[in-house]
């Protein structure tokens, strides 16, 4: 072979060998990924893996393009909210994986050390599990790391030094965990640091100093740990900085006047803590400024007026420092301004009118000030928005202001401890919001009590003690339904206490200091203080109430008699007309063809007739309610019987044309022995409709024992707590059971929860699970997410039906039974169902005790802390992250605790 043709030859194999090569590691690859994913997919089972080989089909995975001889390697595993469980470790040996998402599950032992061998991983997401242990050091070695989450675990130990070594790390999220040690010095270094996250664990020492220096460091949240010295001026060197929360820690120093650098800063909480110092002219230089949180520290100086160049501002909170000074006039430019808390200063002069012009104000707190001069008479002005109004504790002076009936929508008014003096106004009871608290006590107040005070049906605390007010307590008082906790001492009240539950249920203290008021709860006879002619006196006016009633029942028998006649009449004509019309010849409509028709308990076989059960479903009368999935109707048999019929809102020719298959679901549910379950008993197929036929219960379901006024059978309901408490049990058991047996169900609210006829609960639409579940390929509808205000948040971007979904939606059933009230309601205000109405009480001032419905909680200490008891588990059930709710079974262990205490 000539020297060029040999020279060619060997140019064309290594050439050949070369374009080889990535193939064959390809391939090598491909077979190495296999025997991983099929590890991953034994350990964890996820949803929608297996049991073909080829992994990349499987769900929330992705692959490379496949390559010549062998397939694609796994470059991404997404697996969010799957409720896994087992070890993940295996995902170590996927070298070419840059995205694993297994956030929100139930993994549990340690962060894997092998992770580090993965080079090409970028985005690495583990937060929301039960992981254990210590951050491995070997997470190092994922040298291409952008993205890092561990939140919400409950990791210990402190954070490695050798994470140092990322440095592409974009974001670092170690929040909600046991992690203890020093911040590293290193964090100031990562240059491309965007985002540091490592609230509520227990770190201590200091914040790095040069942190932000080195870095577009835009968020930096390190709440609730021991972190001492003073705030880095480095945070706000080069302007990124947009978030800086570094509440309930032990930080020092006073606040760097670099702040104001940061022109897109929009939230500062660094209250609890123990800053001195002003606060800087510069902060109204951050002009994106939203809200800013300094209360609890040694701040001192005045409140300054740059705060009005921040126009964003929503909430400002001062409160609890050494603030002197008036409230600036210029915080009335303040439009969007919605909370304004400054209580626990030295800040004085009059009432600041100014701030009154910032039309969203909600909160307004000068408590515990030096303010002093009489209140505006328009401090409620027309359109104006507060809700909670907290003044006591300062210097006020004058009377109540008349305008405080404008204050359409307050929740609390505190105006105690001030020097208040005249009579407490009849407009008070125009504030029929009025539901947390009415504190006048402490103030110089005279005059009788105001009738109006009775249309306060919503009040759960008054606190009037320690005035001057004088006369006899109003039997209008008796409309203050929800009162819980009342003080009328040290005034001069006189005559009897009337009889109204709260009082009687106060403790006596409530009603001293009254020298001339007598009977409960006070030890004091009445005749003791009056003498005989008190006594007959008040026989005397009780005879003519007496008298009065009878006159009235007198009256209003007859005027019922009279409506009684009229209605009898009215119906014996409607029958007569009806008998008149059947004789002209009545239209009849032919009943359809039934195709297919069973009962599936041979007792009932001869008592059952599907004509009857098909023509029940043309007439509206017979409508007993009407769900998502199904609408149902009362079924009266020619034997007798009362069949309830759920006719199928969505139903294809894959349910009716499919008998076999959906004959032996309901056949399957028709024997399941659970006595918290409906069960079927027949169905009926005509047409393109579906009829699921159940026993009838006779005390119709939850949803009508809660929110109407009468039973089925048309009689008053009474609040009951022990049968609301055992119904939630029951429905929990039925619940836990179906999870048990892996059936998901579609529809949890209290409509599809029936009553037997001892009360007994029974979760309904059990069979539309399998029938209707589009996973199942049984039928195809538009939504299954269930009844609105019921879905859980995270369906509207899972679009999937799942267990802690399942719990989300019984614990918004646990909600409307607490409260009695619906799942949404208008008074909740727009965008806010009940759900996100109790998780935010906190933040209105609300305590548990005033959210509940007080026709139940005021009955007895007992109900009252069963119910807190119940609430509790009600919140955890409602949690918004779905790893952060209980189990079922759990979840009934917690509520026999409950009635058991």
């Amino acid at each position: 072979m000539p020297p060029s043709s040999s020279r060619r030859f060997l140019f064309l194999a290594l050439l050949s060998a070369h374009l080889a090569a990535p193939a064959a590691a390809a391939a090598a690859t491909g077979t190495g990924d296999a025997a991983a994913m099929q590890a991953l997919r034994r350990e964890l089972a996820p949803p929608g893996w297996g049991p073909g080989v080829d992994h990349c089909a499987w769900r929330g995975v992705t692959c490379s393009p496949a390559a010549a001889g062998g397939p694609g390697a796994v470059t991404a595993i997404e697996l969010p909210r799957r409720g896994l469980r087992g070890d993940f470790s295996a995902a170590g040996a996927l070298p070419a994986l840059t995205r694993l998402d297994l956030s929100a599950n139930s993994l549990r032992g340690g962060v894997p050390g092998s992770l580090g061998s993965l080079r090409r991983l970028e985005f690495l997401d583990l937060s929301m599990n039960l992981l254990t242990g210590p951050i491995p050091a070997a997470l190092s070695g994922a040298s291409s790391l952008r993205f890092l989450n561990l939140s919400n675990n409950a990791l210990s130990g402190g954070i490695p030094g050798e994470l140092g070594r990322l440095g592409k790390l974009q974001e670092l999220q170690i929040s909600g965990n046991n992690l203890t040690g020093l911040l590293p010095s290193w964090l100031a270094g990562l240059p491309a640091l965007r985002v540091l996250s490592a609230y509520e664990n227990s770190l201590s020492g200091a914040i790095p100093p040069g942190l932000g220096l080195s870095s577009e460091l835009q968020v930096l949240n390190l709440h609730s740990n021991a972190l001492e010295g003073p705030i880095p001026s480095s945070l706000f060197q080069l302007g990124n900085l947009q978030v800086l929360i570094l509440t309930l820690n032990r930080l020092n120093g006073s606040i760097p006047d670099g702040i104001g650098r940061c022109r897109g800063l929009s939230n500062v909480r660094i209250g609890d803590n123990r800053l001195s110092g002003a606060i800087p002219a510069s902060i109204g230089d951050a002009t994106s400024l939203t809200y800013f949180e300094a209360n609890t520290n040694d701040l001192s100086g005045g409140i300054p007026t740059q705060f009005a160049r921040c126009a964003n501002l929503t909430l400002l909170n001062l409160a609890y420092n050494r603030l002197a000074g008036e409230v600036p006039e210029v915080l009335g430019e303040l439009r969007n301004l919605q909370e304004l808390i400054v209580s626990g200063n030295g800040l004085g002069g009059e009432f600041p009118r100014a701030v009154l012009r910032c039309r969203n104000l909600s909160k307004l707190d000068l408590s515990y000030n030096s303010f002093h001069g009489e209140l505006p008479e328009d401090i409620c002005n027309n359109g104006s928005r507060m809700q909670f109004l907290f003044l006591d504790h300062n210097g006020f002076s004058g009377g109540i202001p008349t305008g405080i009936g404008g204050c359409t929508r307050l929740l609390a008014l505190q105006l105690g401890s001030n020097n208040l003096g005249g009579q407490i106004p009849a407009e008070i009871g125009k504030v029929k919001s009025l539901q947390i608290a009415l504190n006048l006590s402490f103030n110089h107040l005279v005059g009788t009590l105001p009738r109006e005070l009775g249309r306060l049906d919503k009040l759960v605390t008054l606190d009037l003690s320690s005035n001057e007010i004088s006369g006899q307590i109003p039997g209008d008082m008796r409309g203050m339904l929800s009162l819980i906790e009342v003080n009328l001492s040290n005034n001069r009240l006189s005559g009897a206490i009337p009889a109204f539950g709260p009082f009687q249920k106060s403790a006596a203290s409530s009603f001293s200091g009254n020298a001339k008021l007598c009977g409960d709860p006070l030890d004091v006879d009445c005749g003791s203080i009056y003498g005989s002619n008190y006594g007959m006196d008040h026989r005397r006016i009780s005879y003519r109430v007496a008298l009065a009633v009878v006159g009235s029942c007198v009256l209003i028998f007859s005027l019922v008699s009279l409506v009684v006649a009229l209605f009898m009449w009215r119906e014996r004509q409607e029958k007569e007309a009806e008998v008149n019309k059947a004789e002209a010849g009545e239209v009849v409509v032919a009943a359809p063809e039934v195709v297919a028709s069973t009962v599936f308990i041979e007792s009932l076989q001869q008592a059952i007739d599907f004509q009857s059960c098909v023509k029940a479903t043309y007439k509206d009368a017979n409508e007993l309610g009407n769900g998502a999935f199904s609408t149902s109707y009362k079924a009266v048999m020619p034997s007798g019987m009362v069949v309830c019929v759920k006719k199928l809102k969505s139903v294809d020719r894959t349910v009716t044309h499919q008998q076999t298959k959906m004959i032996r679901e309901l056949e399957r549910l028709a024997h399941i022995n659970h006595k918290n379950l409906v069960r079927p008993i027949g169905y009926v197929i005509y047409d393109d409709c579906a009829l699921l036929l159940h026993h009838h219960m006779p005390n119709g379901t939850l949803l009508q024992l809660l929110h109407n006024d009468s039973n089925a059978d048309g009689e008053k309901q009474k609040p009951d707590w022990p049968r609301l408490l055992s119904i939630a049990i029951d429905v929990a058991e039925g619940l836990a059971f179906l999870h048990q047996v892996a059936t998901i169900h579609l529809d949890i609210c209290s409509g599809n929860i029936y009553l037997d006829a001892h009360y007994n609960a029974l979760l309904g639409e059990v069979e539309i699970s399998k029938l209707l579940d589009p996973s199942k390929g049984t039928a195809s509808i538009s939504a299954v997410a269930g009844s609105f205000g019921y879905i859980p948040p995270e369906y509207a971007y899972t679009m999937q039906v799942t267990v802690p979904g399942n719990v989300y939606s019984y614990g918004v059933v646990l909600l409307e039974i607490l409260t009695s009230k619906l799942p949404v309601e208008e008074e909740f205000g727009e965008g806010v169902d009940l759900v996100k109405w109790v998780h935010t009480a906190p933040a209105r001032g609300e305590t548990p005790e005033q959210i509940m419905d007080p026709r139940l909680s005021t009955v007895s200490f007992a109900w009252r802390r069963q119910m807190l008891a119940v609430l509790k588990v009600a919140m955890l059930c409602t949690e918004r992250a779905p790893a952060k709710r209980p189990r079922m079974k759990k979840v009934v262990e917690m509520l026999q605790e409950a009635k058991n205490s």
